[in-house]
């Protein structure tokens, strides 16, 4: 299993504003701070503010900042959101499995209970357990 840049970036962008709670952020600021790409992390803030995760400011003084409180953001849910898209196997996809084995294999079901598994253990951990006593990351993503 391999997380996809866009849930990387959305945890990130997450991260990078609830280290900067006082204060509306930039997309450039997350980027560089991020080592992302401004176009990639556009689309990924447009789908966290779509969510209600962050709140977006337009104008000159514009940016974003969390659009709700970090301790209802947990890591299961952005996860859900942004990966949930992608079959985690072709068994996975309704309607375009070619996999000869479908009809008989168990492989679908204990993948599916690992991944029910998996997604309870990030329902467990919100935002605000990633940056409570994280004084490293803290320090990393805080806009001097």
């Amino acid at each position: 299993m391999r997380l996809t840049t866009r849930t990387n970036l959305a945890m990130r962008t997450l991260m990078f504003c609830a280290a900067n709670p006082d204060r509306i952020v930039r997309k450039r600021e997350i980027a560089l701070a991020c080592n992302a790409s401004e176009n990639h992390l556009a689309q990924v803030i447009h789908l966290l503010a779509q969510t209600g995760y962050l709140r977006t400011v337009r104008g000159r003084t514009g940016g974003l900042m969390l659009g709700c409180s970090a301790d209802d953001i947990t890591v299961g849910a952005v996860f859900r959101r942004f990966e949930s898209g992608l079959p985690f196997a072709e068994c996975f996809s309704p309607g375009e499995c070619a996999c000869p084995l479908v009809g008989s294999c168990r492989l679908k079901t204990t993948l599916s209970t690992a991944l029910d598994a998996f997604y309870a253990g990030l329902d467990s951990v919100t935002l605000t357990d990633l940056m409570r006593d994280n004084a490293d990351l803290n320090r990393l993503l805080q806009v001097c």
